[in-house]
């Protein structure tokens, strides 16, 4: 497959990757190629759907400028997956203990290690860079410490946390029945708040400029100025928490594994790759910020990962280099309807029906989350078979939601 939609009629020009598209997602991503400062086109991938402002699954190129909306709150939200020497015939045969043991590592939803516990811990002392790195964003923005209580101590305690949504914590089996972990989550509660903070500064700063925009959420901050640095050091500050998080993540979940079965090792390196984030990349002749938001990077032998839904497959993926993309491809199978039409359309029974064969929570509360509320990954990599080539399959046999 390749492109299955250009759109003329906008400034720039909008190329899709796929033709499951609704009509607010199309408006988006026109409104997104109207701004004078996109460059080229806007990229849309095979998972794209509408968001706030920019649509998830969209890759768009800016010149001189960053949309802190199209990154949106869950700055540096991304993917961790690992193999390990286990194979499926070491599980056990009922794998709630062991999901019992991993929520019990790794804090989920609301909730976040003790502030007690984490005072002076190893951790603190580890991280003192980043807490150094905090201290400079607020000391030029102290609003941020206003709009969360205990702001200071929050990206400590929740270091290693999962968080809620469609965050998540899986075992998987591959191809040769290897035992893979795989797990999603961002910037937790602070890079929500430095998300909505920097939106709402960018939106003030068009408004004192008069700058007429075809949404307020595609508000932006141009390079050169005070916020534009300011923000950049946010992001980059929320990008590397995100990354650490995974990774402090990753170990706990290794941890709590360790108890209930043979001895095993990791193999080969995690892949650890962002998928809500802004790099600095030069594509057709000219030096740009690229914003993935629900896209992933898929340079020319990168490997990637792109889960599906709870119940369905998911992939490592080796990128093709595809100039037309950005060099990017999606980052999951993307949503097919929201969250609340998901509850009124699925009861928990449908969410024990999809997920047959998952160890996973099948109440109420992750209903939004059931696999017929996403669309069909394989469709999905149908689609994007220009921009990446799948390196393993993936079946999940555990999953932990927040």
């Amino acid at each position: 497959m390749g492109i299955e939609l250009q759109l003329n009629k906008s400034r720039v020009p909008v190329k899709v990757w796929t033709r499951d598209i609704d009509a607010e997602a199309l408006q988006q991503l026109l409104n997104v190629a109207s701004l004078p400062i996109v460059h080229g086109h806007v990229a849309a991938m095979p998972d794209v759907h509408a968001g706030i402002g920019a649509t998830v699954g969209s890759v768009i190129p800016t010149r001189g400028a960053i949309i802190p909306a199209a990154v949106g709150v869950d700055i540096g939200c991304g993917m961790n997956a690992v193999r390990t020497s286990l194979r499926a015939d070491q599980l056990p045969d009922n794998l709630r203990p062991l999901r019992m043991a991993i929520e019990a590592a790794v804090p989920v939803g609301f909730n976040q290690h003790e502030a007690s516990r984490m005072r002076g811990s190893a951790l603190q002392r580890q991280g003192r860079v980043l807490s150094d790195r905090l201290d400079v964003v607020v000391g030029k923005h102290p609003g941020l410490m206003k709009m969360q209580r205990r702001f200071t101590e929050t990206w400590l305690c929740q270091i290693g946390t999962l968080g809620g949504g469609n965050h998540f914590i899986e075992l998987c089996l591959d191809e040769a029945d290897r035992v893979w972990i795989m797990l999603h989550s961002g910037s937790r509660g602070i890079g929500n708040v430095m998300g909505r903070y920097f939106i709402a500064a960018a939106q003030k700063d068009m408004r004192r400029h008069q700058v007429n925009l075809p949404d307020r959420d595609l508000a932006y901050f141009s390079e050169g100025s005070t916020l534009f640095d300011d923000y950049v050091e946010a992001l980059e500050w929320a990008q590397d928490y995100a990354m650490l998080n995974r990774n402090r993540m990753l170990a706990a979940v290794v941890e709590a594994m360790r108890p209930g079965l043979p001895p095993f090792q990791l193999e080969d390196e995690a892949i650890n790759c962002h998928h809500n984030y802004v790099a600095r990349e030069n594509h057709f002749g000219a030096s740009l910020y690229i914003t993935r938001k629900g896209a992933i990077s898929a340079q020319e032998g990168q490997l990637g990962v792109i889960p599906g839904s709870m119940g369905a497959r998911s992939f490592i993926v080796r990128g093709l280099g595809n100039a037309q993309s950005f060099c990017s491809c999606s980052h999951g199978a993307g949503r097919r309807m929201s969250r609340s039409a998901a509850k009124r359309r699925f009861s928990r029974f449908d969410l024990e029906a999809q997920t047959l064969g998952v160890e996973c929570r099948k109440d109420g509360g992750v209903v939004d989350e059931i696999p017929g509320a996403y669309k069909d990954i394989d469709e999905v990599m149908n689609n994007q078979r220009d921009l990446v080539e799948v390196v393993h399959t993936l079946k999940q046999v555990l999953c932990v939601k927040g």
